[in-house]
């Protein structure tokens, strides 16, 4: 069956957007909980976890989904609005305000992005197209970016700073530092590692 066509303009067609389900999410913790219907929050941008019957969520890709209407979130049987869950998160994490910032510009620009925890950074990215997979991987598939995510105010020592090289050269990844400045712009810097 052929898929419905909508006029916008004298002559222009676009296809009409497929239908998105919003989803009822539980907020635990530090953690956002899709139990019913979690592909549809997964699978679009690799947002999550899955975890069995249940997909968690970092609340930084809560409150992107949250913004985005994609999902609804719930501590008990309230609904959290975006700036009550923005609010919550940022009593856990004092960097969150810059963090959110930084996730939210790369999403937008269509990256891939997933946590960072366990290689101690904010985020890892991955090139444009990439499909998330379990097993042997190719150089492409692998993660491209490894980010922190720091406020224009920030210091850092030169051993911080070698730490970060030296992490994103032994995972093959390039490092870049992703300043907010004041009025909520990202630039990235990437430092390298050059042996003479």
């Amino acid at each position: 069956m052929p898929k419905k066509k909508t006029k916008i303009e004298d002559n222009e067609y676009v296809e009409p957007e497929p239908f998105k389900m919003v989803v009822d999410t539980k907020l635990e913790g530090d953690k956002v909980i899709a139990t019913e219907n979690s592909e549809h929050v997964y699978e679009p941008g690799y947002y999550g976890k899955q975890l069995g019957d249940r997909l968690e969520l970092a609340l930084i890709e809560a409150l992107l989904l949250l913004k985005r209407g994609r999902i609804k979130v719930f501590s008990g049987k309230k609904q959290v609005d975006f700036e009550e869950l923005y609010a919550h998160a940022g009593k856990l994490d004092p960097r969150f305000a810059e963090r959110f910032r930084v996730y939210e510009d790369l999403r937008e620009r269509g990256l891939l992005v997933r946590t960072g925890f366990k290689f101690g950074c904010d985020f890892r990215v991955y090139e444009r197209g990439v499909q998330l997979k379990k097993g042997p991987k190719s150089s492409k598939e692998h993660t491209k970016w490894i980010v922190f995510s720091i406020s224009e105010d920030y210091a850092c020592s030169f051993q911080e700073l070698s730490r970060s090289v030296r992490l994103a050269h032994n995972i093959r990844a390039r490092m870049l530092w992703a300043i907010v400045d004041n009025e909520g712009d990202v630039t990235y810097y990437q430092i390298t590692r050059h042996k003479p």
